[in-house]
């Protein structure tokens, strides 16, 4: 009679075959699952993965396939989940990524990265709570030790990464408070992201949403001071929007220079939310309505300019 398997060796075995079968579902098209809804939008869309010309679906296609054999070479290696729900995410199956995402904290559950990535593709899903609860529990796992940078998925033309895994959290829980119009909070992480960013392009970044949150709490002078570093001359090699904006806020550049937008809807969505907050926090509601229902044209609705302006739509309600 052979020896019965013990209970490890049968959890171990579950999980294999629990991680077998989630690779196995990735095997379908990406055409039928781009074809299934992803979310609903704050203001009751129904959303489905962002079309992708045939250039860049073929090159995201070849690097999930990477990542999904390095993930059956290496299941044990919780990067290998990671990388493979970025790859997921990236083909704008959001709501699949998340999957990867938990059914991997079942196996890594103290794996600060799984959480940092689950949180931001929760973002993307509207899931604020959710997010929440992941950046705040990634950054308890992180407290006090040395932060480590992370790598790009997209890199700069530079190929330099820029942010790093604790810069990551803050940045991402003060958005998902920030959405959630809590402010104060918003604030108190993004203060903390300022405080650890490694580079000109995060700390401008920090600043960024620090300098709004603020100015959404009626706190205009501890803003301005945010703004006193930001002057020309910055090293920054990949958040131009943000930076243009910072110098808007601050007087030395104009309106009408940055209101041409991008072509890119990432850029459109960054500089088009910029624009209308900035007529938002002086006072022209009607002006940055309308900067915020135009941007609800653009195809890239996992872009964080895009889910700003919807969810200031949303807290504006119907027009008069």
């Amino acid at each position: 009679m052979p020896d019965q398997l013990s209970i490890p060796s049968l959890r171990l075995r579950f999980r294999c075959l629990a991680l077998m079968a989630l690779i196995s579902a990735f095997a379908l098209p990406l055409a039928a699952q781009a074809s299934q809804p992803q979310t609903k939008s704050l203001l009751g869309r129904t959303l489905h993965a962002p079309p992708l010309d045939d250039r860049t679906r073929e090159r995201l296609q070849s690097n999930l396939e990477k990542a999904r054999l390095r993930l059956e070479q290496s299941p044990d290696d919780p990067d290998s989940h990671v990388w493979m729900g970025r790859r997921t995410a990236y083909l704008g199956l959001y709501r699949e990524a998340v999957e990867i995402y938990t059914k991997a904290l079942e196996r890594f559950p103290e794996s600060p990265h799984l959480l940092r990535h689950r949180g931001h593709r929760y973002i993307s899903l509207r899931r604020f709570d959710e997010a929440i609860r992941d950046f705040e529990r990634a950054a308890r796992l992180t407290q006090g030790r040395p932060d480590e940078v992370e790598p790009d998925g997209a890199p700069n033309a530079q190929n330099i990464p820029l942010s790093t895994l604790q810069t990551n959290i803050w940045y991402h829980l003060g958005l998902a408070r920030y959405l959630k119009g809590d402010f104060v909070a918003a604030s108190e992480a993004y203060q903390r992201c300022l405080d650890l960013s490694p580079n000109d392009d995060m700390r401008v970044a920090s600043r960024y949403w620090l300098y709004m949150s603020l100015r959404r709490q009626g706190k205009e002078k501890r803003a301005e001071n945010v703004l006193k570093p930001v002057g020309e001359g910055l090293s920054i090699i990949e958040n131009h929007a943000y930076y243009d904006l910072l110098l808007l806020f601050k007087g030395l550049k104009d309106f009408e220079t940055l209101s041409g937008g991008s072509q890119d809807d990432l850029g459109s969505a960054t500089v088009g939310y910029g624009l209308g907050n900035w007529r938002l926090m002086n006072g022209q509601i009607d002006q940055a309505r309308g900067i915020f229902q135009g941007l609800m044209r653009l195809k890239g609705w996992g872009a964080f300019g895009y889910i700003a302006a919807e969810a200031e739509l949303a807290r504006m309600g119907p027009s008069r």
